[in-house]
């Protein structure tokens, strides 16, 4: 995303899409392009299938409501508000279909999942090579202490952006961010917060945005969010692959890099170093009471399990998305919603899944989801997934 990057990979075995997307006549014909956001339909009937539909980086495959794995089973009540997040920024074809979605809020499971039969289409998603595996990830968001200047342990700076930064211009690599005078110099002042361990502040740069409970000058303690402001533009390494290629480790999960590092101090900097992506925050302030999730590439507040990260050359901003996935210690089969994007996010069937895990002082959990530990950067999972595109009304 561009506010909370990807983290942990899984295999992903199937996909299917519940779009709004295609028309239900024409069955015979080929498949046709369709735009940036679905179209608006006429409500499906148990008849023939209408056609696929072909998206930018995908093919849309139209399916059955009984190709669903579970759709009776999950809970569409605790999928409905991240659904009303993206009528906050509904795509044109979706803005009819909102108010009913709201008035739908407070309804019954099983009038919900009628309105479903009756307004959405059921499509599979794959490539254009009829290829339908794909990848699935994980990503949370961050709880860390910080400082608001360098003391003691707090020696780690999180950057707001520096001036002259371009969309794609690449900017200096993190290797010539720590070494370079120039690069240096034009990071003074920019420092928001200093974190204690260069490994927290990898991930919350490859998360992209994250909450810390920062200590003030006066020695006040306040939780503020840091969210995505911009990257240098360089690639984007995963340094648990690196590890993995040289042969320095069999775990390249979380706990496993920081257990290598401890192994290994004098090549912390080497390590880091392999990826050249660095990112920069902007500080958010925090709204009393419960706070909400980072905004996504859709620019709504994500919602822990109920929203993904995709492709959005495959799946617009605001689809939902029926997702199966069968995992090491528990299914995941319920309805979800593509609200974000990653620069790791690419290609017809792969998605990244919200569960807004928080860490304190990185290892200290706060699950939102109570399925979040199974993605704590150590599973890999099977998944399959469907998409319900809207057919409007």
């Amino acid at each position: 995303m561009r506010t909370a990057a990807t983290a942990w990979m899984a295999a992903i075995s199937a996909a299917l899409a519940l779009g709004i997307v295609g028309s239900l006549g024409g069955c015979a014909s080929p498949p046709r392009a369709i735009p940036d956001a679905p179209q608006a339909l006429p409500a499906p009937s148990p008849g023939p299938l209408p056609a696929p539909l072909a998206q930018a980086k995908s093919r849309w495959v139209p399916a059955r409501w009984s190709d669903l794995p579970a759709l009776e089973q999950d809970a569409l009540h605790e999928a409905w508000p991240a659904w009303l997040r993206s009528c906050e920024k509904p795509a044109p074809a979706w803005r009819a279909l909102c108010p009913q979605l709201r008035q739908l809020s407070d309804a019954a499971p099983a009038a919900q999942r009628q309105w479903l039969r009756e307004k959405l289409q059921p499509y599979r998603v794959e490539s254009h090579q009829a290829q339908a595996d794909g990848l699935l990830t994980a990503y949370y968001e961050p709880l860390l202490e910080a400082s608001r200047r360098p003391q003691g342990r707090f020696t780690v700076p999180l950057h707001a952006a520096p001036s002259g930064l371009a969309p794609r211009k690449p900017w200096f690599t993190r290797q010539e961010i720590d070494t370079l005078p120039q690069a240096r110099a034009a990071l003074r002042g920019k420092e928001l917060v200093y974190l204690s361990d260069p490994v927290d502040a990898m991930v919350l740069h490859i998360q992209g945005s994250g909450l810390v409970r920062v200590r003030e000058v006066d020695g006040r303690q306040r939780t503020v969010r840091l969210a995505f402001a911009g990257t240098n533009d360089q690639p984007y390494k995963s340094i648990g692959r690196w590890l993995l290629d040289q042969g320095l480790t069999r775990d390249a999960s979380w706990p496993g890099i920081k257990a290598w590092l401890a192994a290994n101090p004098a090549r912390t900097q080497e390590l880091l170093w392999q990826n050249p992506r660095y990112v920069f925050f902007r500080e958010e302030a925090l709204p009393a009471g419960e706070i909400p999730g980072p905004k996504g590439a859709q620019g709504v507040p994500l919602t822990a399990g109920r929203s993904i990260a995709v492709d959005p050359g495959s799946i617009p901003y605001g689809t939902p998305v029926w997702l199966d996935s069968s995992g090491p210690q528990t299914p995941l089969q319920r309805l979800v919603f593509a609200q974000d994007t990653g620069s790791a996010i690419v290609g017809a069937v792969r998605a990244s899944r919200s569960v807004s895990i928080s860490w304190r002082v990185y290892q200290g959990l706060r699950v939102a989801s109570p399925v979040g530990g199974a993605y704590s950067g150590t599973a890999k999972r099977p998944c399959a997934w469907r998409l319900p595109s809207s057919t409007g009304s």
